[in-house]
């Protein structure tokens, strides 16, 4: 299995940035019945305000390739552009792990 961790910094206020997370998590929360591979799908939104990041996820797939067959998906491309007009930064760590 892969894990796919990927860490969101947002620009606008804070209320902006809360509302964008909180959409941008329901939608992905939604993503494992819409897409084959993904097996599960974590998302927390930082609550720490002396922390600079706004919101991360953890998604599980099979493979590294599924990586790229979840991202593509039409399903993730939406839930993906709820964040895009505020997205400052993104980090993304992808590693296996056993099964």
């Amino acid at each position: 299995m892969v894990k796919h961790i990927v860490s969101f910094k947002l620009r606008g206020s804070a209320e902006e940035r809360k509302a964008a997370a909180e959409a941008f998590r329901d939608a992905l929360l939604a993503l494992p019945e819409q897409i084959e591979v993904l097996k599960s799908m974590e998302v927390g939104i930082n609550e720490n305000p002396a922390e600079d990041w706004d919101v991360v996820l953890t998604a599980v797939v099979p493979t590294m390739e599924d990586v790229a067959v979840y991202a593509k998906h039409p399903a993730h491309v939406a839930a993906a552009s709820i964040v895009a007009p505020l997205k400052e930064s993104r980090s993304c760590v992808d590693y296996y792990v056993a099964d």
